[in-house]
């Protein structure tokens, strides 16, 4: 909710920056599930992409186990220190947390690219990778906890656009993998530019953030001591108040006194400050999930849903075609390419409307219809399956599938990460101060419900993968 003294947002240079951290949190995420050809063609032997990245090496040959891995590996670290940066975000600066692990991520993925031009054995090149993919992640969790925590405090329009922004970094990370596939270069040089492709962005996050402090509209909202003004406070009242009505909530006594109180022609009366700073108590976490909890459930069950089929199962669904150009390309562009651009429309949509509101049972029902995709993604065109039939065997079937069910991940994330304050908001007041910290950790907690369900689509992934069990038997290890 924008204040009503807050300056303007200078041809939109903070949502730019936002929009552009937000692509930079992503990116490590994925480049590193669009490249897994690449790393199991490292790992079984050859030095190569080009023979590998329209290839699926997951089945007996794939001795690593690397999908199973990577995302254990990527969303463990995720999901552990984002709750620790939930409770000890006060240890350590917020700039120190923010550009440390930008750096952090940078120099690990030039180590990345670095490696595509070093010869070694399999399996130092597993052990090397895996341990940059934790490090990797543990500063995404870290960076992520800590920006959602900055946009807690912001109008909501810039949830929308960080959001879009992660939205974003799939489709870079798609584009990047059709281009090395589709390029003339030779393998090294193909695996190489595309590795450097997220450090450009990561360089270009470091810039955006560092840019941050010197444009008014962020200091005004990011600053540590907020404005205290009993007027402002007065505002605030109403607003909540006025926005409880309009949703059906009973009026309160207390509107007539604070429009009384707004009148423009009445003088406020100044307040000395206290100096008690014990009527300043700091928001609980556990008091701010209480507020947030549905909007918090909704969230999880929507990635819960998401990462159990993408790209778990849908990575393992072919063409119905005869093999040729179609084929090789169907996966990365049907799969990994219209998921990120319908996620990214539908992450975009929430800047022109807000619809369910967040007390609407439609809200929840919605999220749970979601859960129809799983079987229907099961059901496509998986060949050499086992167990289960084959009920939509056309293209067109996968690709109108992904389409909602990218657009609705999309949609219903953004949504809820937008609704979430809106929930907490009834029950703010008090200092200005107090407010701020509430927005903060309500940033931190929805950041550790956005990455629960993360882990939980990890855990669908490792050996023996529990929802591709009922596909097909060459899938499972032997």
């Amino acid at each position: 909710m924008a204040r009503g003294d807050a300056p303007q947002d200078s041809y939109h240079l903070v949502g730019i920056s936002f929009f552009i951290l937000g692509l930079g949190t992503l990116l490590p995420w994925n480049f590193f599930i669009t490249a897994i050809p690449y790393f199991q063609g490292r790992l079984a032997g050859a030095n190569s992409t080009a023979g590998t990245l329209s290839t699926n090496h997951t089945g007996p040959t794939d001795t690593f186990n690397f999908n199973n891995w990577v995302t254990l590996l990527s969303q463990l670290p995720l999901l552990l220190f984002t709750l620790l940066n939930s409770f000890l975000y006060q240890c350590i600066p917020e700039a120190v947390r923010i550009l440390g692990s930008l750096l952090g991520i940078l120099l690990l993925f030039a180590l990345t690219a670095a490696l595509v031009k070093v010869d070694m054995s399999p399996g130092p090149f597993f052990s090397i990778t895996m341990v940059s993919v934790w490090f990797i992640n543990s500063f995404c969790a870290v960076l992520q906890g800590s920006l959602f925590g900055q946009l807690g405090t912001m109008p909501s329009t810039y949830s929308t656009l960080f959001l879009s922004g992660q939205g974003l970094a799939g489709i870079f990370a798609a584009l990047a993998m059709l281009m090395s596939m589709a390029s003339g270069v030779d393998a090294q040089t193909s695996a190489l530019g595309y590795f450097i492709t997220p450090c450009v962005g990561i360089l270009m996050s470091i810039v955006c953030y560092l840019s941050l402090p010197h444009l008014e509209f962020a200091r005004y909202y990011l600053a540590k001591k907020p404005s205290r003004s009993p007027t402002h406070e007065l505002e605030t009242k109403a607003e909540l108040l006025q926005a409880d009505e309009k949703n059906g909530i009973p009026n309160s006594p207390q509107v007539a006194t604070l429009t009384l109180d707004l009148d423009p022609e009445k003088e406020p009366e100044l307040e000395p400050e206290l100096d008690e700073p014990q009527k300043l108590e700091k928001p609980s976490v556990f008091i701010v999930f209480q507020k947030i909890w549905l909007t918090a459930l909704c969230l999880v069950l929507v990635f819960t849903v998401t990462l159990s089929v993408f790209p778990a199962i849908t990575a393992m669904v072919t063409s119905s075609t005869s093999p040729g150009k179609w084929s090789q390309f169907f996966n990365p562009i049907c799969c990994f390419l219209l998921f990120n651009v319908m996620d990214w429309l539908g992450r975009s949509l929430t800047s022109y409307f807000l619809w369910p509101d967040e007390d609407s049972r439609l809200l929840p029902l919605l999220v749970c219809l979601r859960f129809l995709f799983v079987p229907l993604f099961m059901l496509c065109h998986v060949p050499e399956r086992a167990r289960l039939p084959i009920l939509f065997p056309q293209d067109a079937y996968f690709i109108t599938f992904m389409l909602l069910f990218a657009v609705s991940n999309g949609y219903l994330v953004s949504l809820t990460m937008c609704l979430a304050p809106r929930s907490g908001g009834r029950c703010w007041g008090g200092e200005g101060a107090w407010l701020f910290e509430e927005g903060q950790l309500q940033g931190r907690e929805l950041a550790a419900c956005w990455l629960c369900p993360r882990l939980t689509g990890a855990t669908l992934w490792v050996r023996p993968s529990l929802l591709s069990w009922p596909l097909a038997g060459r899938y499972l290890p032997t």
